[in-house]
């Protein structure tokens, strides 16, 4: 089922930020079904408090060559964001763009996105100037890339790396009940006025 998405995002009018990357802070979005998180390790702790209760963590390792590491890393971010296809498409084709970017002190924290001809840098990726730009909107919506200039932005470092491994994680709570839900869990019954 393809989802909908409505932009908030009109590229004629992005503001840019030329010398300071604004995505190096922890980021956190809320989508239709969950709450996402991203950030260093660190950071996914509470760094105030170091507060971790009651977990319980399941770890699986499996190895993957290159190409369909790229594949899950890229399935699992969108799947996490609730991409919609275009936007996943999008995704993928900044993904092979930042690939090819050489690095700078040890990563890479812009890509160029420069549109001309058939696609990126002149390389046909496999759709039009229009859907690519509607999905490089929400992905510049949902914090994934922040403007830099016309034709460069900023990566969110939790979200694009060069490195050889990355980790899910998916964490499951149980709901709390309210105090009414708790007394009928215990065999009260609710009186009806």
């Amino acid at each position: 089922m393809a989802r909908t998405y409505k932009p908030k995002t009109d590229l004629s009018k992005l503001q840019y930020s030329p010398t300071v990357n604004p995505l190096m802070e922890p980021q956190q979005l809320k989508t239709k079904r969950r709450l996402v998180r991203s950030g260093r390790s660190e950071d996914l702790v509470n760094p105030a408090t170091g507060e971790i209760t009651g977990v319980a963590a399941i770890h699986q390792i499996e190895e993957r060559d290159d190409a369909e590491f790229v594949k899950v890393f890229a399935a699992g971010v969108s799947a996490t964001y609730e991409l919609t296809k275009t936007a996943q498409r999008v995704f993928q084709v900044v993904l092979d763009q930042y690939q090819r970017t050489p690095m700078s002190r040890g990563y890479a924290d812009s890509v160029n996105l420069f549109w001309f001809g058939d696609g990126i840098e002149g390389r046909d990726v496999g759709m039009s100037e229009y859907t690519f730009k509607r999905g490089l909107r929400e992905l510049l919506d949902k914090g994934f890339l922040y403007p830099k200039d016309s034709a460069s932005f900023w990566t969110n470092s939790a979200l694009f790396f060069k490195g050889d491994r990355v980790l899910f994680i998916k964490e499951y709570r149980r709901r709390k009940l309210t105090e009414q839900q708790e007394l009928e869990a215990r065999g009260q019954q609710r009186l009806e006025v």
